[in-house]
């Protein structure tokens, strides 16, 4: 398995266990990403540890990773079913700040080794 990709199988599996620390071990200090409930970025690791803090008070997401692609111009692109319940475990009805159940793509930028930047789009 390609190194960039085993590091966004660990950022998944520990994004889903609700370990920030184990996803912020590999990403640089200044890390733009993409915050899912506002359509914004966030920037750094307090700023994204605070982020999560709040998501997962309000909604409990879940990203499972279907495929990894590497494009042209050198990001890595997972395709990802993403998940999204109530705090007890219900699929929610109505979504939240437009994350539901489906199917996105998300796109990573490296640098020395660690995630730089992180966005989400729809899948095509």
């Amino acid at each position: 398995m390609d190194e960039d990709v085993a590091i966004l199988v660990r950022i998944y599996d520990c994004f889903n266990a609700r370990n920030i620390g184990g996803v912020l071990a590999v990403l640089t200090d200044d890390v733009t990403w993409a915050n899912g409930m506002d359509g914004s970025h966030v920037h750094g690791h307090v700023a994204l540890h605070d982020y999560w803090t709040r998501q997962w008070t309000t909604v409990s997401p879940h990203v499972e990773p279907l495929a990894f692609h590497r494009t042209a111009d050198g990001a890595i692109v997972a395709e990802v079913r993403q998940s999204v319940r109530d705090l007890s475990g219900n699929p929610l009805q109505e979504q939240a700040h437009g994350l539901k159940d489906k199917t996105v793509q998300h796109s990573f930028r490296f640098r020395a080794g660690k995630v730089a930047r992180f966005d989400i789009q729809d899948a095509a």
